[in-house]
């Protein structure tokens, strides 16, 4: 009996490692993880937003929605995280259910997760000062909206202009996808600011230079605080961990009327039949949820040219060669990352080589050269950084020794002048001793 229950054991570890392999050989691991708290103020968001959320769910998404003032609410249990990124979508709730709060959102994202805030008019303090955390500064003015008098989009009523055609978008192709997003964003929403000491902070969608942030319903009795391009509509945060936060003053900008509506602007005679939401927020969520920009390095060796062991320790004016392959998530599988910039630095309390690495094109980053004079503790550092991709630092130290005294050459050409001097020095001293001791 002992013996059919080992069989069977057996067969059934078999079975389940097949099944891994088949799972292994069927899809690739990406960099994140898929599940995605969503926090509503109310359930109709649900529906009136039904979008954008089945675009999530169309790209694998596991969503759990949920009341921002839900008693049961958490973000981790047993020192785990339940949640892989959280989409905010509640911005009047002056505070969450259960053990999360502000503190909590953001220990979320320092532990490197990502996060969606969409805000509007009604934002809350508790929304507010998540926002200020993350880098940016929404109009003091609770009743204040962005307002554009000469790029609204055009409507059956003449309204106060706060329904915005934007077209102001950063040219950045990870941010936003290759394919240009043609038609304007439509934004109806609160301004704000990127704070200047922040620059981890990037603008995605500016205002015009002929807006301003002001309460719509009343004349203005002083200069609004918030002008001109210096508005940011939408923008975005990558922490130095790499968690990438959206900051969005509207809303509605993730709508489904907003998403399946016209857009004209008013100073233009071309009428779009479809608002460049839908792709803005498409493209948008993935940067964000890491499927597009995300880079990883594998494989980090170095050895001496000719060799292929990595050795403990370096000799000075040795060659020796560093590779390493970096890929790019493309959003079902790792490719080869093509790049002219990344470089190396073999440091020791200042970089005593600095060198573009070649590659190619295949992912397969490499340079050589010689080890300096010096010996001492070095590393290897590379720190790569570039617009809209996450960042790879990684160093290894490494120690350079100096020649051993059996190492060096019989004769140093460096050392000729002073052989000169010696030999020079002896037969001097032989010439006057000759002819002190017979000159008469």
């Amino acid at each position: 009996m002992a013996t059919r229950c080992h069989v069977l054991l057996l067969l059934a570890a078999a079975f389940a490692s097949l099944l891994a392999l088949v799972a292994a050989e069927g899809g690739e691991e990406g960099p994140r993880g898929r599940r995605l708290l969503v926090l509503l103020d109310d359930l109709a968001v649900r529906s009136s937003h039904s979008a954008f959320f089945g675009s999530l769910q169309a790209r694998g998404f596991d969503l759990d929605f949920r009341l921002a003032d839900d008693p049961k609410l958490s973000l981790h249990r047993y020192g785990q995280y339940l949640y892989d990124g959280l989409v905010l979508f509640a911005p009047s709730t002056p505070r969450f259910g259960g053990s999360v709060d502000q503190n909590a959102v953001l220990e979320f994202i320092d532990a490197g997760h990502d996060m969606i805030l969409a805000a509007d008019s009604s934002a809350s303090d508790l929304i507010r000062g998540i926002a200020t955390e993350c880098g940016v500064d929404f109009d003091e003015d609770p009743e204040a909206m962005v307002i554009d008098h000469m790029n609204y989009a055009v409507t059956d009523v003449e309204g106060d202009h706060t329904l915005i055609a934007g077209d102001d978008l950063i040219h950045s192709d990870v941010i936003l996808g290759s394919e240009k997003i043609e038609a304007p964003v439509l934004f109806r929403g609160i301004g704000h600011m990127a704070n200047p000491s922040n620059s981890l902070v990037l603008k995605v969608l500016s205002a015009s230079p002929s807006a301003y942030s002001a309460n719509p319903k009343t004349k203005l009795a002083s200069p609004p605080s918030l002008t001109g391009s210096a508005i940011s509509l939408v923008s975005v945060m990558q922490a130095r961990n790499n968690a990438r936060v959206l900051l969005s003053g509207s809303l509605d900008l993730f709508s489904n009327r907003f998403l399946k509506s016209g857009v004209q602007k008013a100073d233009s005679k071309t009428r779009y039949e479809r608002a460049g939401n839908e792709q803005f927020v498409a493209e948008i969520s993935k940067w964000v949820f890491h499927e597009r920009g995300h880079l990883k390095a594998v494989n980090v060796r170095h050895h001496k040219v000719g060799e292929t062991n990595e050795p403990g320790m370096y000799r000075i004016n040795d060659d020796l060669e560093y590779s390493v392959e970096i890929y790019e998530w493309s959003g079902t599988s790792w490719k080869p990352y093509v790049a002219d910039d990344v470089q190396l630095q073999f440091f020791m309390m200042s970089p005593y080589v600095l060198k573009t690495m070649s590659t190619d094109n295949k992912g397969l980053y490499s340079t050589t050269f010689k080890v300096p004079d010096v010996y001492g503790v070095f590393q290897f550092k590379v720190e790569y950084q570039r617009l809209g991709y996450t960042g790879l630092s990684f160093t290894k130290q490494i120690p350079v020794r100096p020649y051993r005294h059996n190492e060096y050459e019989r004769f140093i050409t460096s050392a000729y002048p002073y052989y000169t001097a010696s030999f020079s020095t002896m037969g001097a001293f032989f010439v006057f001793s000759f002819v002190y001791l017979y000159h008469k």
